[in-house]
Parts: structure tokens; sequence; C-alpha cells
């Protein structure tokens, strides 16, 4: 399983939720909306460039957009190897909470 830090698996649930719609102003706006915090370009794209490198997501270009001045986004999306890396986390998560005394997920 690859580490990934805490932004790198916010950032790929992000886009698992985000689905077609996943480009870095959606994904950075989800996330500032979910974890009430204000999120940084740089707090975003430099996560995406780690998780592309390591192949957990992919990326592509869109058609050009008139509301961006004709230029183009580039689009994300979860690979396979991406989904393994977030179900890993997901259990190792539910292990680590579940195994703490007088503590249980109701899951």
């Amino acid at each position: 399983m690859p580490f990934l830090t805490k932004h790198e698996d916010l950032i790929l649930m992000a886009i698992w939720h985000l689905k077609d719609d996943a480009h870095g102003a959606t994904i950075r706006n989800y996330l500032t909306d979910v974890t009430n915090h204000d999120w940084s370009i740089a707090g975003v794209y430099a996560p995406l460039k780690r998780l592309a490198a390591a192949g957990l997501v992919s990326t592509y270009v869109g058609a050009p957009t008139m509301d961006r001045g004709g230029r183009s986004k580039r689009h994300y999306s979860i690979t396979d190897a991406g989904m393994v890396a977030v179900k890993q986390r997901q259990r190792l998560y539910e292990l680590m909470w579940n195994d703490l005394p007088g503590f249980a997920l109701d899951v």
C-alpha cells in the first residue's frame, strides 16, 4: 500500500465523489466545503501531481470553454490503483479506530 498524506487521501476521495467534474477548482471547492478549511491552490495541485506520478489518478484535458477565455480544464479521475489505495486506507483506519480501548465504530 502506498503511503499517502492526509491531503492526498482527501483529494482522492474528492475526485471519486466529483466523478467527471473533478478538476482543480471543483476539487478545491469541494474540499473547502467538506473540511471547512480554505484550501490553497498549491495545497490541491502539489498533491495532485504526486498522485498522478504515482499512477493513482489519471488526467485528461477537456474541451476549451468560453467561461475560461477559450482555455481547457485539466480533469482528474481515480485509477484502479487509486481505488485500491483508498479502500486499503479505509480498512486500515477502521482497524486502528476499532482497536482503540473503549471505542468502536458502528460500521
